[in-house]
């Protein structure tokens, strides 16, 4: 149920929008009874969230109820071949002095969950075979260990003596918000010894950095799995390809390795003799990305595109239950509809509303899809989808879908070049019969990316509530739209992005409901960059805040924890021509800077430096005695998105506050925690 409610709406009041239970995490059984999903609730203290399973009727006709019942979070829940769930949890074992992620499994009869299997480094990925007792999983392994065991000694050497000390010999060395070492992840296999414990066989001891990030997929017998591998490429670039692995020799074959491309989430065939995967082409300063579907077959040892020429970008995909074909989402005109794809035809699409759909999972019979819905108007939940007809109905879940403070609508323009340009509207409730009201332009990060699904984070509704209307437009760099949409702002952020983001103002001041003289702009990570963008290049928004950003893209480029993927279009001369430090001078609008010291994507410097040269250079520098406009809300412990349910309050509680003193003219209070 949602919780008792101190306003209107959970959107009111942000101690009742932190506590809404949120769903993730999708699984289906191999007989198709059976299906599970994650409910995450925000713990007694209100410090974070703790994740409980909780089974679904596929039929929906049973409401949905809680199966476990930890203290800390239950995640990663995988079946079994004979129906039991297996899932990670960190609860206390016998004999470990610091609980790590270990492998439970509850069985189908119900009863208490039992432990499987148990590292010092922890377990996660577990993914298992259909019709085997085999499953396959990640665990970190230090990279001068060569068995399970050495690796054990090694760590509990560390721990005692409080090193902490990593010796790098490649690139990258850090991701998004954590170190990379001394450890790496390796796969292994779970097996039953004599006595019918389940012991853990490394099958890849060489793995090296190889598996970082990496997705795999196990045969139905668990005789094999197919798995990213990621190779080394010129200037200290990583490139991933796939590869084949014996799950009882460890032995490895790589299946396709193309050195223009990426390839990654591959999904084996029901019967294990084709894996469809991903393909993104790599970039060069002229051309974007081409995202496509792969697909390779075994007994020929051959590789073929699926649905060639399709001007749409796959985001997951999941095979048909019998072979015949694939049943694919992927951004498409501000939605993420469900497609059905013919493996030598074209996509077909099958669900037609305004929602976007993922953790696509199909039934063993062929007549169902289950999948997580949500749009701006819903939260995810979980809905079956019937594959003939497209129909949509949303199964029983533990809570009611909440109460939106305001209403959804689209509207569009047309970019400098004539080229469509859309974008969702969020209006207060019954904001066309009040005075107009102000306008926050939000734009969306990336920057290959769309605004068209929910996101608990980045919620228009907690500033709808607050009385504004809230933007969310698609421009040159979208997914959705084709290639050509994307490639129109490749190497050239300050042009096409920015100029449909202009036009797209216009039409949204132009409404009746819209006051154009009390307007804002916002923006985190790309998002970030063009408010930064946008604040050197124009002087019509009376408040921009911008978190996470890009400020100087030749101090970025080098910097950011991914740099080779950037440098292939951050060229010196991309750099200069696009870089929003260059116009500092010209930026005469009050700014609030928001930095995660924790953020390796766009590192600490990026913020510290937009934060000295607006009070140093700005055209609104600070005065002789150092007092500033501008505001810097900085998270010493925090990453790229700022996530803990109080920072997360504290936030929007800032970014509301900083809105309304100069957008509004009203002295809204600070947190008082802030000190």
């Amino acid at each position: 149920m949602l919780p008792e409610l101190h306003g209107g709406t959970p959107f009111d009041e942000m101690d009742d929008y932190i506590a809404l239970p949120r769903l993730s995490g999708l699984a289906l059984s191999p007989d198709g009874s059976v299906l599970i999903c994650g409910r995450a609730v925000l713990d007694d203290a209100g410090a974070e969230y703790v994740t409980s399973l909780w089974e679904f009727d596929p039929a929906g006709r049973r409401p949905a109820r809680r199966v476990t019942w930890g203290t800390s979070s239950e995640s990663g829940a995988a079946f079994a071949f004979d129906g039991d769930i297996l899932f990670t949890a960190t609860r206390s074992v016998p004999g470990e002095e610091t609980p790590q992620p270990a492998l439970w499994r509850l069985p189908a009869e119900g009863g208490e969950a039992q432990l499987v299997c148990t590292r010092g480094s922890g377990i996660s990925g577990v993914t298992a075979a259909k019709s085997a007792p085999t499953f396959v999983a990640h665990t970190p392994v230090m990279a001068s260990a060569r068995t399970l065991d050495r690796d054990d000694e090694i760590r509990k050497a560390r721990r005692d003596g409080k090193v902490t000390a990593m010796l790098h010999t490649g690139y990258p060395v850090r991701h998004w918000d954590h170190d990379l070492g001394p450890d790496q992840p390796h796969l292994v296999v779970g097996e039953s010894d004599s006595e019918g414990a389940v012991v853990l066989r490394d099958v890849t001891p060489d793995a090296g950095g190889a598996l970082r990030e990496g997705t795999l997929s196990i045969s139905g017998d668990g005789m094999f799995a197919v798995s990213t591998w990621a190779v080394g490429d010129l200037g200290a670039a990583r490139r991933s390809t796939l590869v084949r692995i014996d799950t009882a020799s460890g032995d490895r074959v790589t299946l396709v390795d193309d050195a223009s491309a990426d390839v990654h989430s591959p999904v084996l065939s029901p019967d294990g003799t084709q894996v469809v995967f991903i393909r993104e082409t790599l970039t060069t300063p002229e051309l974007a990305p081409r995202v496509s579907l792969g697909l390779y077959v075994f007994k020929t040892s051959t590789e073929t595109t699926v649905a060639e020429g399709w001007d749409r970008w796959p985001t997951s995909l999941a095979w048909l239950s019998d072979g015949s074909g694939l049943v694919v989402t992927a951004d498409d005109n501000g939605r993420g509809p469900v497609f059905t794809v013919d493996l030598w035809g074209q996509p077909v699409q099958l669900t037609t509303d305004d929602a976007a759909y993922n953790e696509v999972r199909v039934s063993s019979d062929g007549e169902s899809i289950y999948a997580l819905r949500a749009s701006y108007e819903t939260p995810p939940h979980v809905v079956r989808i019937a594959i003939r007809t497209g129909e949509v109905s949303a199964l029983r879940g533990p809570d009611p879908l909440p109460e939106l403070p305001g209403t959804l609508t689209e509207i569009s323009a047309k970019g400098e070049d004539g080229t469509p340009i859309r974008s969702w509207l969020a209006l207060p409730t019954g904001a066309a019969a009040h005075s107009p009201v102000p306008l926050l332009l939000w734009v969306h990060g990336g920057p290959l990316n769309s605004w068209n699904t929910w996101s608990w984070r980045w919620n228009p509704w907690l500033l709808v509530a607050k009385g504004y209307a809230v933007l969310l437009p698609d421009p040159a760099l979208s997914t959705g739209y084709g290639q050509d949409f994307v490639q129109r702002g490749w190497g050239q952020w300050g042009q096409a992005p920015f100029t449909d983001l202009m036009a797209i103002t216009d039409a949204a001041e132009a409404r009746d409901e819209i006051d154009p003289n009390r307007t804002g702009a916002m923006g985190g990570s790309f998002g970030g960059y063009m408010a930064n963008w946008i604040a050197g290049h124009t002087d019509r928004f009376d408040a921009i805040v911008t978190h996470a950003s890009l400020w100087a893209l030749d101090q970025f480029g080098p910097t950011t924890d991914s740099a080779w993927y950037w440098q292939r279009e951050m060229t010196p001369e991309m750099a200069v021509e696009n870089s929003p430090h260059l116009y500092v001078a010209d930026i005469n609008t009050p700014m609030l800077v928001v930095h995660g010291d924790k953020d390796y994507r766009v590192p600490i410097g990026e913020g510290l430096r937009l934060w000295y040269e607006l009070l140093a250079e700005s055209g609104l520098p600070a005065d002789a005695d150092g007092k500033t406009d501008h505001r810097f809300l900085y998270f010493p412990d925090e990453n790229h998105w700022v996530l803990k349910p109080a920072h997360t309050k504290i936030w929007y509680e800032v970014v509301i506050a900083f809105l309304s003193e100069h957008i509004l003219g009203e002295d809204v209070p600070l947190p008082e925690i802030l000190g």
